[in-house]
């Protein structure tokens, strides 16, 4: 698939859920009360996750974070508003990024977020341009993920981390371990915490999609609606095998950094 037929299936998507509250709304039910209702996500970020990402971020008021595959902005606004931190959001979808720039003035106040159409492999920001970068249930979609976290090295500034959430099969991952997916990365491995409650969240999820099949083909209609359906009956079959996890890297160098030089 084309950048731009990718680009095409994601507008799609953000179009047809922008009109309905109704996908939100089951995404609160199988959260249940670690659903963040402000942030009105497509994802697994919850509660637990929100508080995960600004202990292991550690980032200062006034530092850069960076959303990558941010779609309509709600994990990268929420923070930058409970951090003090400048915002920059990335996706390929341009649909999700000017609905995620609608957003802005009710999380933080005006330039201190901005959102902008590119690719996870190629952002498009200077070198060393981000404090932090996060990245939630985007990197599994990208055509190339290597590329996607050597560009992560890339933005960041030496000691800065990416806090990112990783899904894979416990019997069969076709991914080499995180240590090594960060090394070839250039990327040092902090931290790779497992979410052991996901699993049965996305349980639940698919099941609610399918017992209001005929609301979400009314209100998203059928392409959209199939689309959700088919994901909700090919994963359920193996989300009891699911492993979930938040993964922090973080770029070598900076503060607390060994040096040769003589003091």
């Amino acid at each position: 698939m084309t950048e731009q037929q990718l680009a095409a299936v994601y507008d799609a998507f953000h179009a047809a859920r922008a009109t309905t509250t109704l996908v939100a709304q089951l995404y609160s039910r199988a959260m249940g009360d670690a659903y963040p209702h402000e942030l009105e996500t497509s994802s697994s970020c919850d509660w637990p996750l929100l508080a995960t990402m600004v202990d292991r971020l550690r980032l200062r008021p006034g530092a850069r974070l960076a959303d990558l595959g941010c779609g309509t902005g709600g994990v990268g606004l929420w923070l930058a508003r409970a951090l003090s931190v400048h915002l920059v959001g990335i996706d390929i979808s341009p649909t999700a990024i000017s609905l995620a720039t609608r957003r802005i003035p009710a999380f933080v106040p005006p330039g201190q977020a901005t959102f902008r159409t590119a690719t996870m492999e190629a952002t498009g920001l200077p070198d060393a341009h981000a404090d932090g970068i996060v990245c939630v249930d985007a990197l599994g979609f990208v055509p190339d993920p290597m590329g996607a976290l050597r560009e992560m090295r890339r933005v960041l500034r030496p000691g800065g981390r990416a806090v990112l959430t990783s899904g894979s099969l416990r019997s069969r991952s076709a991914a080499p371990p995180w240590p090594e997916r960060a090394a070839a990365a250039g990327l040092e491995l902090e931290w790779e915490e497992e979410r052991p409650h996901e699993p049965a969240m996305w349980s639940r999820l698919y099941r609610l999609w399918a017992e209001h099949e005929a609301d979400l083909r009314l209100h998203l209609g059928d392409d959209q609606a199939g689309s959700m359906l088919t994901e909700a009956r090919t994963r359920s079959r193996t989300v009891g095998d699911r492993r979930s996890v938040t993964v922090t890297l973080r770029r070598p160098g900076g503060e607390g950094a060994t040096s040769d030089a003589t003091v």
